[in-house]
């Protein structure tokens, strides 16, 4: 097991180019199982998580090959022999879940592992399966898997979710596609994934309007084909490295960057008075002068503020002028990065889902554990502002999200490396 050491200070001016989505990736790839021809995805995430979904598909028959160093991913489902997502796959990531939809509308059937809970939230899948059950799925629920059938295809129907869940609407949605009739999903995930999705889908062949608002309708078809897609950038990632700039000062150019994809966080860091600047290939964020302000933030469902930022935006505020408030509203338990930045010197507050950030006029460098994928980054950007040296470990977290992270912030001046533990 790998930790990153960093050496923290140094100022960071440069360039960091952004990835493909991670979660809009995890999403397209079941897509494949839509059809028997052949689909491939372009700028492609190099990471764990994609590694495992690819070993999943491959568990059910479909052919899945890595190109051009993995940014391209070629894959075919002509021959599926499985219809069976055993658990020991399914356990390493939540979005395994999102190849039920596809194998139920396209196969008639399904048996999908439950993914049981994770270190930040239940995120229970009840939404999907209602969803599902609302097309005309049969779901009977036993020994820890979901068993769908659908013997007579399924037909279109209004869904209207409780609650916002983007991975049940990408779940129903694809589910939809092959559906007789029309679907209406309503109170829909608006994020930008579900767009990269919906526009990956209609290249394929489906009829699908209204992706990026609370409704969206879809006119099932009798059989996809295939299609090249290029998967959105990754606005977590971008987001990340918005930050970096932020906390150690400096200027750094984000090549592919669109604000529109994080356009109430931006929002929130010219509020802390960092300077965020579009240009022709991507954003300029700055710090040049002065301390950053506290900012109050508050997470919420695409457009609002990404939980996916708040462990990041955490650590920002620990040196802030001023106490912030965070709130979370998305997943309990997504405060866990809290205690290890206060090994570093911050003080931070939490009461269940809000967290009260006091700003420290320095952090100091020390041993650290991540907890999950964004706490990890979080300690990261603490420790490149931080003085002294620190420590991160447990960090196959951050191997899940987070494409080349030591090349990509060494490349702007950081002194940073990955070390194996002894």
């Amino acid at each position: 097991m790998d930790s990153i050491v960093i050496q923290g200070g140094a100022r960071l001016d440069g360039r960091i180019p952004i990835a493909g989505a991670k979660n809009a990736c995890l999403t397209l790839m079941p897509a494949t199982l839509l059809t028997d021809e052949p689909l491939t995805l372009t700028n492609a995430p190099r990471l764990s998580d994609i590694r495992t979904m690819a070993e999943l598909l491959g568990s059910l028959g479909a052919e899945v090959s890595t190109l051009q160093h993995g940014q391209v991913l070629a894959m075919s489902s002509h021959d599926i022999r499985s219809f069976k997502a055993e658990y020991d796959i399914v356990r390493k990531m939540r979005a395994s879940i999102l190849v039920l939809g596809p194998l139920l509308a396209r196969h008639g059937e399904a048996v999908v592992s439950l993914p049981g809970g994770c270190a930040i939230g239940a995120r229970p899948v009840d939404l999907h399966l209602k969803g599902l059950e609302a097309l005309g799925a049969e779901l009977d629920l036993r020994d820890g898997y979901v068993h769908a059938r659908a013997p007579r295809g399924l037909t279109g129907a209004e869904v209207s979710f409780p609650l916002v869940s983007v991975g049940a609407t990408e779940n129903v949605l694809m589910a939809a596609t092959l559906a007789r009739g029309t679907t209406v999903l309503k109170n829909a995930a608006r994020e930008p994934e579900i767009v990269d999705l919906a526009n990956c889908l209609v290249r394929m062949g489906a009829r699908i309007e209204g992706a990026g608002t609370d409704t969206i309708t879809v006119e099932g078809v009798d059989s996809l084909h295939g299609a090249t897609h290029p998967v959105v950038i990754d606005r977590i990632e971008l987001g990340t490295y918005m930050l970096a700039p932020a906390v150690t000062g400096g200027t750094v150019e984000l090549p592919g960057g669109r604000r529109d994809l994080v356009a109430s966080f931006a929002d929130r860091l010219e509020a802390a008075g960092i300077e965020i600047a579009e240009t022709p290939g991507g954003l300029r964020v700055s710090r040049r002068n002065g301390a950053v302000r506290a900012v109050d933030v508050t997470t919420a469902p695409f457009p609002g503020f990404p939980t996916d930022l708040q462990a990041q935006m955490m650590a920002l505020m620990c040196t802030a002028e001023g106490t912030s408030r965070l709130e979370e509203t998305i997943f309990e338990n997504r405060f866990m990065h809290a205690p290890e930045l206060m090994r570093m010197g911050a003080e931070i507050d939490v009461h269940g889902g809000v967290a009260t950030v006091k700003g420290v006029e320095r952090l100091r460098g020390a041993p650290v554990m991540a907890t999950d994928l964004r706490a990890s980054v979080s300690l990261i950007l603490a420790a490149l502002a931080a003085e002294g040296e620190t420590v991160v470990r447990r960090v196959y977290h951050l191997d899940r999200g987070y494409e080349r992270v030591e090349e990509k912030l060494s490349a702007v001046g950081a002194t940073i490396e990955r070390v194996p533990e002894t």
